[in-house]
């Protein structure tokens, strides 16, 4: 009988931050064979395939919170995980440590370990426009709403305390991950907060990492979502990124974030790597707001869009004007999980799908036809975009069918395009949507590789013979 692994949020936080560039694309690789085999699998051949994972189900708590319960099988494990997402004014307790213990074998698939250091990596900021940052601590500006970064060691700058990602995103969704054997052994018991953050970030990886072009991201969110979609962004494409717009809904929600970028030894490495990487910092109070939120929009190569909002975060016309279109850009949605919630304006999803016109008078972005999606019957029934934006089945794809060349190039052959050489454009250079709304499928599988590394390197606590 093998023991139970035990690994508390400190825990996985620390398994986490210690992945190498390495750790990191090969536990992509195993996201995304996962997700293939959900899209392509069959119920007789293949344990990853969609038709054995049940839905999720949710129960609706007191002052606003979501109980989800999220079964999932994968080709080695079974799996649930227990998230309670609360609603804002509902802050929840930290968690505490746990101690280390020694490793065994476990019935799940092996995993190469790195022998290389993450050393290649990037980071730090600087003055880019009038409304941000520069390479060391911020300090808020006159009206509350920017930052101005002068000197490492001006430490009245830094917020006294260290502040939390979570103290102010009330809705970072908290409980666990149970991890079986295929005959039903319990084998792990995984807080699942920051694991939940990463697994989202890493599946829109699997997209990015295919871009042409990442000279400058931007990213919609100050918490522990954003916060894995920036250091995963600079872990796997560091070098390449040369600008970081941030952008929330106050200064304060900022600065936990901010905090962990310029003060935690987590980060040191990315601060100190590419010294032409230069972080922005812009929230709604900034008066210069409205003009900054276009640039910021319009400069990206890639958004992420990692905020439980109920209304577009900017206007569409920023994105559906012919100015707009003139860029290709990845889009990753990954904040709304509700019918009613929606970061993206329906609007920008309807152009992507619609019939591209050969004589127009403009320069635009390939549009692929379809919306990218992690799970076709989950965002049709949850994600608030794809029902807002009336899209159908036939004008979504999963991420798992795309990127292995299946439908989307089939049906480019059908009506005349180039097949798999205009697919290959469009994901690396055309205008790309992804929306997540998240799997347990994700969870099992990144679950599995972290129980692995943490009896690799005795982290967690072990029970034996449980």
């Amino acid at each position: 009988m093998p023991p139970l692994t035990i690994l508390s949020d400190q825990d996985v936080r620390t398994l986490l931050h210690s992945l190498t560039r390495e750790d990191i694309q090969g536990f992509g690789k195993n996201l995304f064979e996962a997700l293939h085999d959900y899209s392509t699998g069959t119920q007789e051949t293949t344990p990853s395939c969609s038709a054995n994972q049940p839905e999720r189900i949710s129960i609706a708590g007191r002052n606003g919170q979501t109980t989800l319960f999220m079964p999932a099988s994968s080709s080695t494990s079974k799996g649930m995980k227990v998230m309670t997402i609360s609603s804002a004014g509902v802050p929840s307790k930290p968690t505490s440590a746990t101690t280390s213990s020694p490793t065994s074998t476990l019935p799940i698939r092996s995993r190469t370990p790195s022998n290389q250091s993450t050393s290649s990596h990037r980071s730090h900021s600087n003055h880019r426009s009038s409304s941000t940052s520069s390479r060391s601590s911020p300090t808020a500006s006159r009206n509350g709403s920017s930052s101005t970064l002068p000197s490492t060691n001006t430490s009245a700058s830094v917020p006294s305390a260290s502040p939390s990602l979570s103290s102010t995103q009330f809705t970072t969704p908290k409980g666990s991950l149970t991890l079986l054997t295929n005959t039903g052994i319990p084998y792990a018991f995984i807080n699942a907060e920051e694991l939940t953050a990463f697994r989202t970030a890493l599946a829109s990886t699997l997209i990015f990492t295919r871009r042409s072009s990442v000279h400058t991201i931007t990213v919609f969110g100050a918490g522990k979502q954003a916060y894995w979609h920036i250091r995963l962004a600079l872990l796997l494409r560091g070098p390449e990124i040369h600008h970081v717009n941030i952008i929330s809904r106050s200064f304060t929600s900022l600065q936990g974030l901010i905090h962990a970028i310029y003060k935690t030894p987590e980060w040191e490495h990315l601060r100190n790597a590419n010294p032409k990487l230069r972080f922005n910092w812009l929230s709604h109070e900034y008066n210069d707001h409205a003009r900054l939120l276009k640039e910021y929009v319009r400069d990206a190569d890639a958004l992420f869009c990692c905020t439980p909002s109920t209304s577009p975060l900017f206007p569409h016309e920023h994105l559906t004007s012919n100015e707009g279109r003139k860029k290709g850009r990845l889009v990753s949605l990954i904040g709304s999980y509700k019918p009613h919630m929606l970061e993206l304006a329906p609007e920008i999803l309807m152009q992507a799908v619609a019939p591209e016109h050969k004589h127009h008078h403009h320069r635009h972005a390939d549009q692929g036809g379809v919306v990218v999606v992690d799970s076709l019957t989950a965002c049709l029934k949850e994600a608030g975009e794809i029902i807002q934006a009336g899209l159908g089945p036939e004008q979504l794809v999963e991420v798992g069918e795309l990127i292995m060349v299946k439908k989307a190039v089939m049906k480019e052959i059908e009506v005349g395009g180039q097949g798999e050489k205009g697919l290959k454009r469009w994901l690396e250079q055309g205008n790309v949507i992804y929306k997540s709304v998240g799997l347990g499928l994700m969870d099992v599988c990144v679950g599995e590789d972290l129980v692995i590394m943490a009896r690799e390197k005795g982290v967690g606590t072990v029970v034996e013979e449980f």
